[in-house]
């Protein structure tokens, strides 16, 4: 039996690294997305800072996380055996937890999924207990702290309202102050800013950052605790005299020494003090685990009282579960997909919106726009216009198509984001109010982004519906955490060791699988993703950007029209549902270009206006190109998926022939504009004729099958469908390629390509 125990300490060790990793990939968004938004520094640069704030915060964290030990369930009331039932079902539930979000790409709450964890997984074994004790719901008091649960919620609750406001009041006054104009403000300005904002992060550092590690022998973290006025008072003076020598004798920008100060505490802070929402349930297991082997008692009978005791924390297991997470921030593509979700909704200019609109953020912006107009009426218009004149970008985000070099936000944002978030959880902090890292700084830069009228009306509803749908997803994440925690400790209680293997094995396939499908998403979005904004300015430059384009369609059009027709062929539902997914991933794509042709038409030269015209009509034909394309995938899919009559061997035989002479075409096509070489544009186009002549043959012989041998309607009215659209497909791009070859012929000389 002790052997069974082992092994279940043994998995939750792996389990815990498993959950460091998934971890520090949903929250390097509280560290990372001011810095990387903002582009003070370097990635590099910041990914380095971050480490090493995370290496100290690790070696900095002491004791353990008492919510896994006694804070939502009382432990004397449990046994041994119960106990590790319990985290173990907490351990298996936090991975797959928050691997999925991770997935999705949406930051999450660690310490909120683990304290819901615990809560579930402590319930359902209660509730057996109290079942087989023929006791009464009301007894569930007994085993579980219910007071501490609701006031997690309503901390839950309360820190995204608060964050939200104070960040919002913050950076209007902020804005009002220094505008965007911050370089050409009197240097007191950003010293004064520097000193406040350097002085409320290096009170983060000490308060919640270091709140736990003996420093200097307790030294200074003891007098900040009985003279915290004073020593805000006198490090304000402090940084205020610093911020003006970096400034003045060292040449420094402020606002990015603010960055880089800031990126380290919240780095920090996470792995001093949220890296027991990781290891702590595994270590607190191994402690009670020690403290069961030696008493001699059976697992069934020994009370785990030891869990109230504080027991501090190895610290090679700190310094271990340190490099885990550094390794883990440096390599993991998922923590930089967390990363853009919550950059992209707080960015100022425009761009690829990943969220859609829906009912709810379409409702608060339409009655958010009334209401700023009533209440903007009350003020005098020379106050309005003084107000809109600070809030003038020095740098207009609509002229331009070259907004993905730009930055998310400007530096005076990415600082206004990292003393917000430390000043709301130093305040939390000190007065022991719960609330998670990762909702405050989540909506301290959403707040900011709204005071500083990043959310205007091309991009509010996007915003406000990806807030809601990450807010949702917070939320969501309690109820699942509790569930399934509750469900698999359930599992395991009846089902033992045995149910133990499976659930591990069940997690890891699950965790590979998405691990895998992930990379290859990652894979074809770097091979299929060729469309590319329009950068340049001049006729030259739109012909040589659009080849890649050209190139991109082309190629995935070959693919999308095999794959259909061999659907069909085969009568394949999966391969013609990949078609249609191909297909309508093109056309999105091709979507997003049209709507760039605003930037792209205010970024043209004035004598390159022809540009223009020629590129409008490079879009509408690959336009076309998709649509066609489309219909011809709906319709095979439809006709499968109908479980209608297969073609015939005559008709099949006919497409593949036609899927052959397409291929050639398609490939003449992408090799002449992936080598540059357009002159060959010219030899493609000579075979036009024969195209549609093979395609008109086509139609005649099917006219003929039908007056004679056809008898399936289903199947003549698919086959002169696919033709026509066919012959559609082919029409667009021989288009495409005449007008591509007559302004290359016009406006490029060989020499220039």
């Amino acid at each position: 039996m002790n052997d069974i125990y082992l092994i279940m300490i043994i998995a939750l060790a792996v389990l815990a690294i498993a959950d460091l990793i998934v971890g520090v990939s949903n929250d390097a968004v509280n560290f990372l997305n001011s810095a990387i938004g903002s582009k003070a520094i370097s990635f590099k640069t910041i990914m380095i800072v971050a480490s090493v704030g995370i290496a100290f915060g690790a070696m900095s964290s002491s004791g353990m996380m008492e919510v896994a030990r006694k804070g939502i369930f009382n432990p004397s009331e449990f046994v041994f055996a119960e106990i590790i039932i319990i985290f173990m079902a907490v351990m298996i539930t936090d991975i797959l937890l928050l691997d999925f979000f991770n997935t999705l790409g949406m930051p999450t709450s660690t310490t909120v999924s683990i304290v819901f964890e615990l809560l579930g997984a402590a319930v359902a074994i209660s509730l057996l207990k109290i079942w087989s004790a023929d006791g009464n719901f009301a007894d569930l008091s007994m085993y579980i702290n219910t007071d501490k649960a609701t006031e997690i919620i309503l901390g839950i609750i309360l820190s995204v309202i608060v964050a939200f406001t104070i960040g919002a009041l913050i950076q209007f006054i902020a804005r009002l102050l220094i505008t965007f104009k911050f370089e050409d403000k009197p240097k007191w300005r950003g010293a004064i800013f520097g000193g406040i904002a350097l002085t409320a992060i290096v009170y983060f550092i000490l308060i919640k950052g270091l709140k736990s590690a003996n420093l200097f022998g307790g030294i200074i973290t003891d007098y900040v605790a009985q003279q915290p006025e004073l020593f805000i008072l006198a490090n304000l003076i402090f940084w205020s005299i610093i911020s003006r020598i970096f400034t003045d004798v060292f040449k420094w920008n402020i606002y990015t020494v603010i960055i880089v100060v800031g990126t380290f505490a919240l780095a920090m802070a996470f792995a001093g003090n949220d890296l027991v929402n990781f290891i702590g349930v595994p270590i607190a297991a191994l402690q009670s685990y020690q403290d069961w082997q030696g008493s001699g008692i059976p697992a069934s009978e020994y009370t785990m009282e030891s869990l109230a005791a504080a027991v501090r924390t190895p610290v090679m297991l700190l310094l271990l579960a340190g490099i885990i997470m550094v390794i883990t921030l440096w390599f993991s593509s998922k923590a930089r997909n967390v990363v853009k979700t919550s950059v992209d909704l707080s960015r100022q200019n425009q761009g690829e919106e990943k969220f859609q609109p829906n009912f709810l953020s379409r409702q608060v912006v339409k009655y958010s726009i009334k209401v700023f107009d009533k209440v903007n009426g009350i003020f005098p218009e020379s106050l309005q216009k003084k107000v809109n004149q600070q809030f003038a970008q020095t740098y207009d985000y609509s002229l331009t198509s070259k907004v993905k070099d730009l930055p998310a936000f400007d530096l005076v944002r990415a600082a206004v984001n990292l003393m917000v978030a430390s000043v709301l959880i130093s305040i939390a902090t000190s007065m022991k109010l719960p609330l998670s890292t990762t909702y405050v700084t989540f909506m301290v830069a959403m707040g900011t982004s709204l005071a500083d009228r990043a959310w205007g009306t091309e991009s509010a509803v996007y915003r406000v519906a990806g807030v809601f749908n990450v807010i949702g997803g917070w939320f969501l994440t309690a109820i699942i955490a509790f569930t399934a925690a509750a469900l698999v400790a359930v599992i395991i209680h009846f089902g033992g060791i045995i149910a133990v293997g499976f659930l591990l094995l069940f997690a890891a396939i699950l965790i590979t699988r998405n691990y895998l499908i992930h990379r290859k998403s990652n894979r074809i979005a770097k091979l299929e993703y060729g469309l590319r904004r329009a950068e340049s300015s001049s006729i030259q430059g739109v012909i040589q950007e659009s080849a890649d384009n050209i190139t991109g369609v082309i190629k995935r059009s070959n693919k999308i029209y095999t794959n259909a027709i061999d659907g069909l062929a085969r009568h394949d539902l999966e391969l013609l549902k990949k078609s249609k997914k191909q297909v309508l991933k093109l056309s999105a794509e091709i979507d997003d270009l049209r709507d760039n042709i605003f930037y792209f038409i205010k970024n043209l030269d004035e004598n390159s206006i022809g540009a223009s015209n020629f590129y409008l009509n490079i879009l509408d034909y690959l336009q076309d190109m998709a649509q066609s394309l489309e219909y011809i995938g709906k319709i095979s899919h439809k006709h499968v998926n109908n479980n209608h009559k297969k073609l015939t061997y005559s008709q099949i035989k006919e497409l593949k022939e036609l899927d052959l002479e397409i291929e050639s075409l398609f490939d003449k096509t992408k090799n002449a504009f992936e080598d540059r070489a357009f002159e060959k544009i010219g030899e493609v186009l000579t075979h036009k004729e024969h195209i549609f002549n093979l395609l008109t043959q086509k139609i005649t012989r099917q006219i003929t099958r039908t007056r004679t041998e056809e008898s399936s309607p289903k199947n003549t009215t698919l086959y002169f469908n696919l033709l026509t659209e066919t012959k559609d497909l082919v029409t667009a791009t021989l288009n495409l390629l005449e007008i591509y070859y007559q302004q290359y012929d016009k406006n490029v000389t060989p020499a220039a390509i």
